[in-house]
C-alpha cells in the first residue's frame, strides 16, 4: 500500500505541483482531474467529482443521453487514483501522473468503469490458475508545429520527415524528440522493446514490453502521455487516430497476448512441432477467432477504425488467423531456439488508439478464456492475403469480412452474449449509445472530414 502523505510530502519537495488522475472513456479518449499535490491523502480516501456523463461522451465531445441509466445531467462518480501506477513524469517535471478507477460516491462499484470491468477478468482467468500477460504496439504520425492554431483553425498538418519506411536515417530529422521520449519513457516506468520508423508517412512505432493486463492497459495511457509531452517540447504533434489520412496507412495499436499456467507459456508451439499452439493455447487463438467480429466492435470501434480495415494495408479486413502472417487479424508469433518457446503469443491487429484499452482487453480476455475452456479449434492457418481471393475461395475456407459499418459492428457486438456480459448490461448499453452518436454524426460528412475531425481526439 502506497503511503500517499508521505508521497505528497516528497513530492512537493521535488518541485511537483499537481497529480494529474486519467481515465479511458469508450471512445479510447484519455480524460482526467489534476489535483493539487497537498490534496493526494485526500483523494486517495475519497475520489475526486466526475459527473456521470462522463461515460456518455462521443469522440466529438458530444454527451448523448439515449442510455436510459445515464440519461439526465444529474449525477456524480468518484475518480480514485490508483497509486500503484504512479509516477513523477519526467517530460513534466512540475506534475506527477496515475491511473484513476471511477466509483459510485458512496465507494462501491460503478458499472459504467472500464478499469473494474478488466479487473474482473483479469479475476475470472486467476481463478482458473491462469496468467495473462499483454503488451501493446503503438502507431502514430509526427507532424511539425509553430504553434497548435494552423492545425485546429482547419489548416493542414506538415510531417516530421520524409524518408523510406523502416530507414536509420528516417528519424534523423527528429533525433532529439526520439532520444528525450526513450529517457522519459525509462525514467515514467515504461519499458521499451523497440522504437522506430513506420511504413507510413512520418509514422512511428514504439512497442512496450509485456505485463500483466491492468498496467499494460496503464501504460498505454502513461506512453500517450509521454509521447505528447515529448512532441510538445520539440514543437511536434503526434496523430494517435486510426486514419492520418482518409487514402493512408493507419496507425494500429496492436494488441500482444499470451496465457500462463504454473508459468508455463499455453501458446507454445505445439509438442508435435507444428506451427500451432498446444491444445489450451489452440483454444485460446480459437476463442478469439470465433469472437473476432464482436471484438472488433470494441477494439476497434470507431467510423475511421472501419475504413482503416481494408485489404491490403496490413490491416486485416478479413477473419481468418496465420503464423506471422502480417494480413492476418490474429497473427500467431512462434517463439524458436534464438527466442525461446516463451517467446509464443497472439497480436490482434484489429484493435486502435480508438478502443478504451481496459475494455479492450477485458474482451480479448473473456473471448479467450472461453476458447479455452471449450477447447475452441481454430482451424487451419492462412498464410497468405484472402483480400485477392475470390468470393467463392474464401468462402470455400469460411473467410468473412469484418463489419465495415456502425450497424454490423453493433449487431455482431449485440449478438455474442460471452462479450456483452464480460462489459455488462449498463456499461454496453453506455457503449452502444456512444457509438450510435458517432455514427449519426458522421453520417452526412465526407471520410476527409471524418478522418480530419479525429485526427487529434487520442
Amino acid at each position: 500500500m502506497v503511503d500517499a502523505a508521505a508521497l505528497a510530502l516528497d513530492l512537493e519537495a521535488g518541485g511537483v505541483a499537481g497529480v494529474t488522475i486519467s481515465w479511458a472513456d469508450y471512445n479510447g479518449i484519455p480524460r482526467s482531474r489534476t489535483v493539487p499535490v497537498g490534496s493526494l491523502p485526500q483523494v486517495t480516501e475519497r475520489g475526486i467529482g466526475v459527473s456521470t456523463v462522463s461515460a456518455v461522451f462521443d469522440t466529438h465531445d458530444n454527451i448523448t443521453y439515449a442510455h436510459e441509466g445515464l440519461s439526465t445531467p444529474s449525477g456524480d462518480v468518484r475518480l480514485v487514483p490508483d497509486l500503484r501506477g504512479f509516477t513523477r513524469l519526467a517530460g513534466q517535471p512540475a506534475l506527477a501522473w496515475s491511473p484513476g478507477r471511477l466509483v459510485a460516491v458512496d465507494g462501491s462499484p460503478w458499472p459504467y468503469d472500464p478499469r473494474s470491468v478488466l479487473e474482473a477478468q483479469v479475476q475470472a482467468a486467476a481463478a482458473e490458475g491462469l496468467q495473462i500477460k499483454a503488451g501493446y504496439e503503438m502507431e502514430f504520425v509526427l507532424t511539425k508545429v509553430s504553434d497548435f492554431s494552423d492545425i485546429e483553425d482547419g489548416g493542414e498538418p506538415r510531417l516530421a520527415y520524409q524518408a523510406p519506411a523502416y530507414s536509420p536515417h528516417a528519424l534523423l530529422a527528429v533525433d532529439e524528440f526520439v532520444a528525450d521520449l526513450l529517457a522519459d519513457l525509462a525514467a515514467n516506468g515504461v519499458p521499451v522493446n523497440q522504437l522506430h520508423a513506420e511504413y507510413g508517412p512520418a509514422q512511428v512505432e514504439v512497442s512496450i514490453v509485456a505485463s500483466d493486463p491492468i498496467t499494460a492497459a496503464d501504460r498505454q495511457l502513461l506512453t500517450r502521455q509521454t509521447i505528447h509531452a515529448a512532441a510538445r517540447a520539440h514543437g511536434l504533434r503526434a496523430c494517435f487516430a486510426p486514419l492520418f489520412t482518409a487514402a493512408g496507412v493507419g496507425n494500429g495499436w496492436h494488441v500482444h497476448t499470451s496465457v500462463w499456467r504454473d508459468g508455463r507459456n499455453l501458446l507454445a508451439s505445439s509438442a508435435t512441432g507444428e506451427n500451432r499452439p498446444g491444445p489450451e493455447g489452440a483454444g485460446w487463438l480459437g476463442g478469439l477467432l470465433r469472437d473476432l467480429r464482436a471484438l472488433a466492435a470494441i477494439t476497434a470501434p470507431s467510423v475511421p477504425s472501419l475504413t482503416r480495415l481494408r485489404p491490403g494495408y496490413f490491416a486485416s479486413a478479413y477473419q481468418f488467423w496465420g503464423v506471422e502472417n502480417r494480413e492476418a487479424p490474429l497473427r500467431y508469433v512462434l517463439g524458436s531456439p534464438l527466442l525461446g518457446a516463451d517467446h509464443a503469443n497472439v497480436e490482434l491487429k484489429v484493435s486502435d488508439a480508438s478502443a478504451n484499452p481496459y475494455l479492450a482487453l477485458a474482451a480479448v480476455i473473456a473471448a479467450g478464456l472461453a476458447g479455452l475452456r471449450d477447447g475452441a479449434d481454430p482451424g487451419e492457418s492462412i498464410q497468405a492475403d484472402p483480400g485477392g481471393w475470390s468470393e467463392q475461395d474464401r468462402a470455400a475456407r469460411s473467410v468473412t469480412r469484418l463489419p465495415t459499418t456502425p450497424a454490423e459492428q453493433e449487431e455482431a457486438l449485440t449478438a455474442n452474449e460471452r462479450l456483452t456480459a464480460a462489459l455488462g448490461e449498463p456499461l454496453l448499453g453506455a457503449f452502444l449509445a456512444v457509438r450510435r452518436s458517432d455514427a449519426a454524426w458522421a453520417a452526412d460528412r465526407s471520410l476527409d472530414d471524418i478522418v480530419a475531425a479525429h485526427r487529434w481526439r487520442y
